[in-house]
């Protein structure tokens, strides 16, 4: 299994200024904001996105994934690895020799903020030939734009950030989730399923 992120989400998306205040870094009419601070707090909240999408499976400012699996986990219905899912694009089957067949119809989406799935529309998910692999490219996150994101999520990534700005002069210190923000983001945290052995029925 392969997960791959297409796109990432613009510099605009993102809440720089509620960083900036949220920090209470000076700002005013004398006072231009400089690029290279705007930069950094940007950083900080991409490396925040991310760490709390790690650990929810949530995406939270929509973007476009590639999800590669050598078979289906289970040819009945296959969990996508991130929610919410809002679409999918493409499913597209390699053979061994690198054909490429655009997969028309068979399968539909199931939406669900904790675990989207592509189901068949018959019995079964087209079958995967030996040798070759399955794409589906598909786009998740709660919106693309910041007011979107769910309000404790969108406070938990400020926290940490902000934590991420306060501790950027010590090495490795971006390990630790301070308690806050595990608390906002306990209620979303979902076991992550990334794919397995075909035919398998187990539930993680």
């Amino acid at each position: 299994m392969m997960l791959v992120e297409l796109t990432a989400p613009a510099i605009e998306a993102l809440p720089v200024a509620g960083l900036r205040d949220h920090l209470r870094l000076g700002t005013g009419f004398d006072m231009a904001v400089d690029a290279a601070e705007t930069a950094a707090l940007a950083g900080f909240l991409r490396a925040a996105i991310a760490t709390i999408e790690a650990r929810t499976g949530k995406v939270l400012l929509t973007r476009q994934f590639r999800l590669r699996l050598e078979e289906w986990r289970d040819p009945e219905g296959q969990p996508l690895p991130l929610a919410p899912v809002g679409s999918v694009e493409r499913v597209e089957i390699t053979d061994a020799a690198g054909v490429v067949v655009p997969v028309e119809g068979g399968w539909r989406l199931v939406q669900d903020t904790q675990r989207p799935m592509l189901l068949p529309v018959g019995a079964w998910l087209p079958t995967v030939p030996s040798g070759g692999f399955v794409t589906v490219t598909f786009s998740a996150g709660f919106g693309p734009w910041w007011d979107s994101v769910p309000a404790d999520l969108a406070q938990a990534v400020l926290m940490l950030a902000a934590r991420y700005h306060e501790d950027r002069s010590f090495e490795g210190s971006q390990g630790a989730m301070p308690f806050g923000v595990s608390a906002l983001i306990e209620r979303w945290r979902s076991v992550r399923v990334l794919g397995g052995r075909g035919g398998s029925r187990g539930r993680a």
